[in-house]
């Protein structure tokens, strides 16, 4: 007998009737489509708008993914930064394809992009590195991001020393710390629609020029 839990999965769900997605909408630019989207969450007010699921692989071929923030975004690519001995600084390292996407669940929307990461300069990362609070600057020296730990203790540890070792609050950037930019190379636009049959508009580059094809949902 199946449980009360799968019983209520596969009941889950919702009728998307919000809007849709022509190609008149979508245009011949898919980075003014996802600066109008994006503004649309930022009207909206929803929580984290900038966060992204990134994906990467490792050398096994093993996939892993999980939730960045966007820190920049221009004609070139889609920005986050990290430590770079992160497993998935080590990921992109061996392998610098990605994938990211945006859910704007709010607004029935879904944005993917796949695209080959690149590190920032080290000007990009000097520059947001002295945007960030405090506390985070210093995080970025005390965690060891992706490296098995003792407990928390270590953690804490670490940031007191950091933050007695700055009094001045004004710490360098780790060298092994900074940005990525994905730079795309497919962008696809989902938006709900009733009965399932969501628009989907994919854009593909080719060269410096951009395919756009819509996509049964």
């Amino acid at each position: 007998m199946p449980s009360e839990e799968q019983l209520r999965l596969a009941d889950l769900r919702k009728e998307y009737s919000t809007g849709g997605l022509t190609e008149t909408d979508a245009g011949a630019d898919p980075f003014a489509l996802f600066h109008k989207w994006f503004a649309d969450a930022l009207a909206a007010d929803l929580t984290d708008p900038n966060a992204m699921i990134l994906a990467t692989v490792g050398p096994d071929q093993q996939p892993s993914a999980r939730a960045v923030l966007l820190k920049a975004l221009d004609d070139r690519g889609f920005t986050f930064f990290t430590n770079y001995d992160s497993r998935k600084g080590r990921e992109l390292e061996a392998n610098p394809r990605a994938a990211l996407v945006f859910l704007w669940h709010p607004l029935e929307r879904q944005v993917r992009v796949e695209g080959i990461a690149e590190m920032v300069s080290a000007a990009e990362s000097d520059e947001y590195y002295k945007k960030r609070p405090l506390g985070s600057r210093l995080g970025a020296w005390a965690s060891p991001q992706s490296a098995v730990i003792a407990d928390r203790e270590v953690l804490e540890r670490a940031h007191a020393e950091l933050t007695a070792k700055y009094p001045d609050g004004d710490p360098p950037r780790p060298q092994n710390w900074g940005g990525y930019r994905v730079i795309p190379t497919v962008i696809e636009f989902w938006q709900g629609r009733r009965s399932r049959l969501h628009d989907r508009i994919v854009f593909t580059r080719t060269g410096t020029s951009w395919t756009r094809e819509r996509l049964a949902p």
